[in-house]
């Protein structure tokens, strides 16, 4: 029920994903039960196709995430996580308030072993094929132990659902230099650096569509604010090239020669070929998506909770943060002696 165009584009997107994935995952839409019947019945999909959760209650895009959490238990983000927790789905996606899905995993889900914070990581295309940036949102600010965190945690990521066979890791900095940003940045530098990641230092925020870094890390008030400046400017520039093209014969003429390259570069540029964001650190498989998803982006979304579960990736996190707490518990005490 959440996000800009619910519940139609969500439950477009749920049916094109059920279909696609029929043998290998069942979707449960969750949310107020007649209204997702009546929508399931004007689109036209088969009764069997889809599983519906009643959940009476919803959260607005504005609402106060604790607030929400407090005072409707039923709505469908709190009973989609809980259904999570229970075990009667594997994992969950959400186009709705992002802050109020958030606050329910932690609350209701918990943290995996280790994790101090978890983090939101989104993937960015760059000129080597994308990046992961975390965290995006979750945590506007951070200790420097927390970005390392993210680090482990985003380079798991890109090694078991993008490929990534020996990741690279960079911290989001206002310069190249380790004495550059303020204390607790510099202070993160030392710990990626003192890691087992491949850590390659500093990236400033030109570095990070060169691909300077397979994962970049950074607090979620700047993630944030990199995610929302980059899909304004992919909006702006196709407005913009659009106006130009229109501007007169040879421009028409000319848009028509360069059709097929700017539609690659703008399906490269969609985050909706990429679904949604998972929240990594979590006991659980939590997917949010942009609230203007469309249909194409939600499926996604639950593509990408299908390969999260399959690949086991928690059991991946939960390992190597097993690994970096031992670590760092044997120089603790080796500093004490």
């Amino acid at each position: 029920m959440g996000g800009d165009h619910a519940p139609a584009v969500i439950v477009e997107g749920a049916a094109r994903a059920a279909r696609e994935l029929g043998r290998e995952m069942r979707v449960v839409l969750v949310g107020d039960e007649g209204a997702l019947r009546a929508e399931v019945e004007r689109q036209g999909l088969g009764p069997d196709l889809l599983d519906i959760l009643h959940a009476p209650q919803t959260v607005g895009m504005s609402e106060s995430p604790a607030v929400a959490h407090r005072k409707k238990p039923d709505s469908s983000i709190a009973v989609a996580v809980r259904a999570h927790r229970e075990g009667a789905v594997d994992a969950v996606v959400s186009a709705g308030n992002t802050g109020a899905v958030v606050v329910s995993s932690l609350l209701t889900l918990g943290r995996l072993q280790h994790v101090n914070r978890p983090g939101i990581a989104t993937f960015m295309p760059t000129e080597k094929g994308g990046c992961v940036i975390i965290d995006v949102g979750a945590n506007a600010d951070c200790r420097p132990f927390n970005l390392l965190q993210f680090g482990v945690m985003g380079s798991l990521y890109a090694r078991m659902l993008l490929g990534r066979t020996d990741p690279t890791v960079g911290l989001l900095n206002i310069g190249s230099e380790r004495s550059k940003g303020n204390e607790r940045v510099q202070a993160a530098h030392d710990l990626l650096a003192e890691s087992p990641l491949r850590f390659v230092g500093n990236v400033e925020g030109s570095g990070v569509f060169r691909g300077e870094a397979d994962v970049v890390v950074c607090d979620g008030f700047v993630g944030n604010v990199i995610l929302k400046f980059t899909e304004s400017v992919v909006g702006f520039l196709s407005h913009k090239m659009r106006a130009q093209v229109d501007a007169d014969w040879r421009s028409r003429l000319g848009g028509l020669m360069v059709r097929p390259a700017l539609r690659a570069l703008r399906a490269e540029l969609d985050y909706a070929e990429y679904g949604g964001a998972p929240l990594l650190g979590v006991d659980g498989v939590v997917i949010i998506c942009h609230g203007g998803s469309s249909a194409k982006a939600i499926k996604n979304a639950v593509r990408a909770a299908g390969r999260f579960v399959a690949r086991n990736v928690n059991g991946a996190i939960r390992e190597a943060l097993e690994a970096h707490a031992y670590v760092q518990a044997r120089r603790k005490a080796t500093s004490a002696h």
